[in-house]
């Protein structure tokens, strides 16, 4: 049976993810920083972990959750920094710090302590991409910036680690809390539910194409074939 490992599995498409792999058989260990809503997708073969991924100690405990074989890593978790979105020029450069340290520096060392356990089977990992990472968006630069970081580093590391399948995943936009917080006050009704990008992902791990950026409206084009 395959195990996987999805951080932010609580909310959003963490969550939509978490219950299509459980329903498809999957074993799971599931992470999140509140523990109410992780207690909801607790079930016989989803382990919760309930922690911060910036936290050595929980990233210690995801390890010893997952033990010495993992067949897919999610990188799901992060924060979108401050709301509202600040232009450069007023984005505090402690908000700028922290939301590159939340989704890269602690994306690189939670992937660091479980890349032996990849390697041993093998595995694939999904980085959670966006597509403020290739445009200008004002007001989207420190998350933007942290997403292209986050881009670049799972770029290298597919091409350092051959055996492994790497992707950055695009899901485009979606009605998520994190989305919602970018913009406060607006309807959101109109975004796609996050299960809605499931199905995309699901394919690309079926397909296991060579490591790279993938995107969801490209995949759902080559499922439409």
């Amino acid at each position: 049976m395959p195990l996987a490992c999805i951080t932010g599995g609580s909310l959003g498409f963490g969550r939509a993810l978490t219950e299509a792999l459980a329903g498809d058989g999957w074993e799971l260990v599931v992470d999140a920083r509140h523990l109410g809503p992780l207690r909801e997708v607790a079930r016989p073969r989803v382990r919760t972990v309930a922690g911060d991924i910036q936290d050595p100690e929980h990233r210690a405990a995801l390890a010893r959750a997952v033990g010495e074989r993992l067949d897919l890593l999610v990188l799901n978790a992060g924060t979108l920094g401050p709301s509202p979105l600040p232009t450069v020029e007023r984005l505090a450069l402690d908000d700028l710090r922290q939301t590159l340290e939340t989704n890269v520096v602690a994306q690189a060392a939670l992937l660091q302590g479980l890349l032996p356990a990849l390697r041993a089977a093998r595995g694939a990992i999904v980085g959670l991409s966006s597509d403020a990472a290739r445009e200008p968006y004002a007001t989207w630069g420190a998350y933007g910036g942290s997403k292209a970081a986050l881009d670049q580093l799972l770029n290298v590391l597919g091409a350092e680690e051959s055996d492994l399948a790497v992707y950055a995943f695009d899901p485009g936009d979606m009605r998520t809390a994190m989305h919602q917080a970018a913009f406060p006050g607006e309807d959101i009704s109109d975004r796609p539910l996050p299960s809605e990008s499931v199905a995309p992902l699901r394919h690309l791990l079926a397909l296991r194409p060579e490591s790279g950026r993938y995107r969801v409206a490209d995949l759902v084009g080559e499922q439409a074939r």
